[in-house]
């Protein structure tokens, strides 16, 4: 018997096809409507109906670029169940190059939304009508903010086994145990009972590679666990397993002025190490800033004008710091460019299944 047609947004697609479909959300003041696209690949076959979405701060572009080289990925064609991708979530604030709506709501605090309440309140309505409550398994991608770098990593409340066996399969170094914000996509999802993981690297506005190489990697990964993709030997096979984080640590700046960063991204470092000096332009005052927590830098400011109270470094803590540390140079040493290579193609989407 032939598997029943995917439904979303009112559009019918049937087993063993893809389409893309153009959700609509509004229009602008010009009268031009804006539509959310949504590329659907439904399988032949039943199983998990996985939704990647990216730029619910549309300020955040890596996820975008991830999802565009994942839907090339040769294997699709073999897939069971179904992929929902959503590259672009928030639309309005992608097109303004900014993270938040027109009417400077954050779309990941206006879960579940309303039919009839706030722009952003309309959006998560329509997204978790027409979009969220049709999937089983969700994987949210995020960078960090305009000027601030996230190692690659991985957010999830571990409560739910699923949401542990696919943070654990997409093989970031660090798995952030991060509870659930009022009026996030995460915390929307998870009261479904959906597992749902957030997916952090780079930064606002910037592409970088080994994050997206990373994600893709990661999703893939994820798409195997559940048995969505192929079960046979891989060039991306774990060998590694990721860390968990219980929580982590902002440290922030005690004053006004230039900073001088001497603790690197994903350097392990332990309390009351300096992390970088804070200066006046004339260097007439100097000030240590300091490591409140021992653990590894997973996500710092890289802008040097820094304000007093200012979140400049996030320290990860973990039980055992030096597993951590293990993962961290196991990461490092599969992603290092020159090494890309000989782990995975520089483009998967390329490869032909053999």
């Amino acid at each position: 018997m032939a598997r029943a047609p995917f439904r979303i947004a009112g559009t019918e697609i049937p087993a063993g096809t893809r389409k893309t479909v153009e959700v609509p959300v509004a229009k602008l003041y010009t009268h031009t409507p804006l539509h959310i696209p949504v590329e659907v690949v439904h399988g032949r076959r039943d199983g998990p109906v996985l939704l990647v979405c990216a730029a619910i701060h549309g300020d955040e572009i890596n996820g975008v670029e991830i999802i565009r080289r994942l839907l090339r990925y040769g294997a699709l064609r073999h897939l069971k169940g179904t992929l929902v991708a959503v590259p672009i979530v928030n639309i309005f604030g992608f097109v303004q190059r900014s993270r938040y709506l027109p009417d400077r709501r954050d779309l990941n605090r206006c879960f579940p939304g309303s039919e009839s309440g706030s722009l952003g309140g309309r959006i998560a309505y329509l997204f978790r009508t027409q979009i969220m409550e049709n999937v089983s398994h969700i994987i949210d991608l995020h960078t960090g903010a305009i000027h601030r770098f996230n190692l690659p990593q991985i957010r999830a409340e571990l409560k739910n086994p699923e949401t542990i066996q696919i943070a654990e399969a997409f093989g970031a170094p660090v798995i952030l145990n991060a509870s659930l914000r009022e009026g996030t996509l995460r915390a929307y999802a998870d009261s479904l009972d959906i597992p749902v993981i957030t997916f952090e690297g780079g930064e606002a506005l910037r592409f970088d590679d080994v994050v997206i190489s990373s994600g893709v990697r990661g999703i893939i990964r994820v798409m195997r666990s559940l048995d969505m993709l192929p079960q046979k030997a891989s060039r991306i096979k774990v060998t590694k397993r990721s860390e968990i984080a219980a929580s982590s640590a902002w440290v922030r700046a005690e004053i006004d002025g230039i900073m001088r960063p001497i603790v690197r991204l994903g350097q392990r470092v332990r309390k009351g190490q300096k992390l970088a000096v804070i200066a006046d332009p004339f260097g007439e005052t100097e000030t240590a800033l300091v490591a409140s927590v021992s653990g590894i830098v997973v996500g710092m400011n890289n802008l040097p004008l820094v304000n007093e109270g200012e979140a400049i470094y996030n320290i990860a803590r973990f039980d055992e710091i030096a597993e951590a540390e293990k993962a961290m140079d196991y990461f490092r040493s599969k992603m290092d460019p020159e090494a890309t290579e000989a782990v995975m193609p520089v483009h998967p989407w390329d490869e032909q299944d053999k």
